[in-house]
C-alpha cells in the first residue's frame, strides 16, 4: 500500500524534511507538533499549559486537513522537557480528550526544537 502524505496549510510549516502526517490505510501518523504559532512562526508565550493548548490546535489543523478530528486519535506520545510540567499538561489533555481516552505515553526528553517545553505526536484512525 503506497504512503500518502498530508500537508496542513493552517499548521506551522515543517522545520525539517518531514510531512505533517502520513497515511497508511486507515491509520494516520501525525508528526510531532511543538507550540509554534503558525501566524508568527514563533513559540507561544506562557507556561506549559499555554504551550500544550497550542500543540493541540496545531495537531487539530493537521487532522482536519486529513478529514478527521481529535476524536479519531487512538494513540498519543507526549514529550516534556521536565516532568514537573506533567500535571499542567495533563489538565489540558483532560480538556481535549474525553472517555474513552486514547492510549498515551509521556516521557521526559533532554531538549526539543526551538526550546519548546512540549511536543506531541499521535496516531489517528480515519476511515
Amino acid at each position: 500500500m503506497p504512503r500518502t502524505t498530508v500537508s496542513a496549510p493552517s499548521a506551522p510549516a515543517a522545520i525539517g524534511p518531514y510531512s505533517h502526517a502520513a497515511r497508511g490505510g486507515d491509520e494516520l501518523f501525525l508528526s510531532g507538533q511543538t507550540p509554534i504559532d503558525p501566524a508568527t512562526g514563533l513559540l507561544v508565550e506562557g507556561g506549559v499549559a499555554e504551550q500544550t493548548r497550542r500543540v493541540f490546535r496545531n495537531l487539530e489543523h493537521v487532522l482536519q486537513a486529513a478529514g478527521g478530528d481529535l476524536t479519531d486519535v487512538v494513540k498519543v506520545n507526549v514529550y516534556l522537557t521536565s516532568m514537573d510540567d506533567f500535571h499542567a499538561m495533563n489538565a489540558v489533555y483532560a480538556e481535549v480528550f474525553t472517555e474513552p481516552f486514547p492510549a498515551r505515553t509521556t516521557v521526559a526528553v533532554a531538549g526539543l526544537p526551538l526550546g519548546a517545553r512540549i511536543e506531541i505526536e499521535c496516531v489517528a484512525a480515519i476511515g
